[in-house]
């Protein structure tokens, strides 16, 4: 006889939900304000199964409530009808119980859980346990401020709390099927992963240049020594900004993906003209959503042609320039914030506005490659099967053409 697979901790979370889910109904019905408020189903718990859902709960220590609002926004993406079949079996009288809150979906009639479900099925009808329970979905919560779980959006002027229960896709693959990948280039994330198959020896720079980026180098091999190990997070801000300027094809962008590859960090290419809108609030809005989900997940975020929001400012005229302003404004906080390599790219230094360049650590020049750094960029771009006529000398095309890599 085959021996059943143990019921993982996702499960046994399912299992607890569809229980108190039932109870709370069931009070709600005959009026017992004292069993909905004080609940006798114990949440199981859990033991290492070695599930990504095991290993993100421990490692950031969440508890019940937070749990479960987690394993709620799950849900539906292993069952959209799961708390539908739940309702129906348990309330035999027809009518509205917007206490269990819940939205349908545009795109079918499945019943989807929303803020005033999981607070319904935390505190039933405890007042003070609903005003506690609202923090979870507070921009200052851990599930927010690391774009793990958040409240879908809701008209102005209804409750917060009706909003849709919405967990980030990646950490639904996750869960589901336990593999981490990263965001693709969206509306909703408007950067690109950068990958390369160069090496490092492939960069050619001027030893000045090369000696800048290694200390960047050292900064991301170093840095929680540097800032929890030695104690230096309580004296400097946290973070490495930089300033790559310098003519198009000087490497920059290879420059920022190297570092990423041999450090073994992600490296996501920003879309400015995907950031910043002509709609006030909104450039904000998409800055806050990018930030949000690289927090605490150690990525290098690089911003090109950055003088699209790193310009020079001009003075206060109208309402454009004051609000273009608190755009340049919110993302410089949150580069500053930003607990990882930021790097910023111009094709000119003298675009970007001085009060600006101070906040970096580090202002790196790229420049047009010499004849004897041409001659290097024209032997790497080609294999070593490829053969060349006799009349092509590398040495005097590098000579006689002052070409970028």
């Amino acid at each position: 006889m085959t021996k059943r697979p143990p019921v993982s901790n996702l499960q046994h979370s399912i299992n607890f939900i569809r229980k108190l889910f039932v109870m709370r109904i069931k009070s709600m019905v005959s009026g017992d304000s004292k069993v909905a408020s004080t609940p006798t189903i114990r949440f199981p718990k859990f033991k290492n199964d070695n599930s990504e859902f095991w290993n993100f709960v421990k490692k950031n220590k969440l508890n019940v409530e937070e749990s479960v609002v987690l394993t709620l926004a799950l849900i539906p993406h292993f069952d959209p009808a799961f708390l539908g079949k739940i309702i129906a079996e348990n309330l035999s009288t027809s009518g509205d119980f917007p206490e269990i809150g819940g939205v349908k979906s545009d795109n079918n009639r499945y019943f989807l859980p929303t803020g005033e479900t999981a607070i319904f099925l935390l505190s039933g009808n405890d007042f003070t346990s609903k005003t506690q329970l609202k923090q979870l979905f507070s921009h200052e919560h851990f599930f927010y401020k690391n774009g793990i779980l958040h409240l879908e959006k809701v008209k102005s002027g209804t409750p917060k709390t009706t909003g849709r229960l919405i967990l980030d896709d990646e950490y639904v693959e996750l869960f589901i099927f336990e593999k981490n990948s990263l965001p693709t280039l969206s509306m909703n994330f408007p950067a690109t992963h950068l990958r390369t198959q160069q090496k490092w020896t492939d960069l050619i720079l001027p030893k000045k240049t090369l000696l800048q980026i290694e200390e960047i180098k050292i900064w991301l091999d170093h840095h929680d020594t540097l800032m929890h190990d030695w104690g230096m997070s309580k004296k400097i801000k946290p973070g490495f900004r930089a300033l790559f300027h310098g003519p198009s094809g000087t490497g920059k962008t290879m420059t920022a993906t190297l570092l990423g590859k041999l450090t073994g960090l992600e490296v996501f290419k920003i879309d400015l003209s995907m950031v910043v809108s002509k709609f006030i609030g909104e450039t904000e809005k998409n800055l806050a959503t990018l930030f949000n989900k690289a927090e605490n997940r150690n990525w290098i975020l690089f911003f090109d042609e950055a003088d699209a929001l790193f310009g020079k400012r001009t003075s206060v005229r109208d309402a454009h320039d004051k609000y273009a302003n608190q755009e340049v404004s919110y993302l410089l906080q949150r580069i500053e914030n930003y607990d990882g390599l930021v790097i910023l790219a111009s094709n000119f230094k003298a675009n970007i506005d001085a009060a600006f360049t101070r906040r970096f650590q580090s202002i790196v020049s790229f420049s047009m490659p010499q004849a004897d750094e041409r001659l290097q960029i024209w032997k790497n771009a080609f294999p070593k099967k490829i053969k060349f006529a006799k009349e092509v000398k590398l040495d005097k095309i590098a000579k006689s053409y002052e070409l970028s890599g």
